[in-house]
C-alpha cells in the first residue's frame, strides 16, 4: 500500500477548504483517508496563522513510514521546515511559442520593408529632382501643360493608395512611440 500525504477538498462551491490527509494513493481525492494531519484554507490571507495548520509529529511519523507528499503539500512542509523541497526549473516553459515567434518575425520583416521603402522614397525624389530640372530648363513651355494633366489625375489615384498604408502607419507609429518611451 503506497501512502500519500495530500489535500482533500471540502467546503462549498467557490469556497474551498482543504484537509491535509494521509491516504492510500489508490483512493479518490475526497475519499477515505487514514489520518488527518492538517488543514489549508486558501481564502485566508497568506500571512494568517490559520491558513496552513500541520500536526508536525504525525507528519514526521508518516514520512518515516514511507508516505510521499504531493507537490503542494511538499511546499507546505518546506515552509514549515519539516522537509526540504528541491526547486524546480523548467527553462523551456518561459520561452515563447512557435506562433508568437512567427508573428514577431513577420512583424520585424514588415518593419524592415517599410524602412527600406521609406529610404527609397526619400532617395528617389532627391535623384529625380535634378533630372526634372534639366528638362524644365530646355522646354518650360512644353512641360507645363503636360504636368497639369497628370497632376489632376494623380490625386484620384493616390487617394486609395494613401488609405491602404494609413491602416499600417498607426501600428508602426505606435510601435515607434513605444520604443521611444522605453
Amino acid at each position: 500500500m503506497s501512502l500519500k500525504i495530500r489535500m482533500s477538498r471540502g467546503g462549498a462551491k467557490k469556497r474551498p477548504y482543504f484537509r491535509i490527509v494521509v491516504a492510500d494513493s489508490r483512493k479518490p481525492r475526497d475519499g477515505r483517508y487514514i489520518e488527518r494531519v492538517g488543514t489549508y484554507d486558501p481564502l485566508l490571507p497568506k500571512d494568517h496563522e490559520g491558513r496552513v495548520t500541520l500536526v508536525e509529529d504525525r507528519i514526521k511519523y508518516w514520512l518515516s513510514v514511507g508516505a510521499r507528499p504531493s507537490d503542494r503539500v511538499n511546499r507546505f512542509l518546506d515552509a514549515a521546515g519539516i522537509m526540504k523541497r528541491e526547486a524546480r526549473n523548467n527553462p523551456q516553459k518561459a520561452l515563447p511559442g512557435q506562433k508568437r515567434l512567427d508573428r514577431e518575425e513577420a512583424k520585424r520583416e514588415a518593419e524592415e520593408k517599410a524602412k527600406e521603402e521609406a529610404k527609397a522614397a526619400k532617395a528617389a525624389p532627391a535623384k529625380e529632382a535634378p533630372a526634372e530640372e534639366t528638362p524644365a530648363e530646355e522646354a518650360p513651355a512644353e512641360e507645363a501643360p503636360a504636368e497639369e494633366a497628370p497632376a489632376e489625375e494623380a490625386p484620384a489615384e493616390e487617394a486609395p493608395a494613401e488609405e491602404a498604408p494609413a491602416e499600417e502607419v498607426p501600428a508602426e507609429e505606435a510601435e515607434a512611440a513605444g520604443e521611444k518611451k522605453d
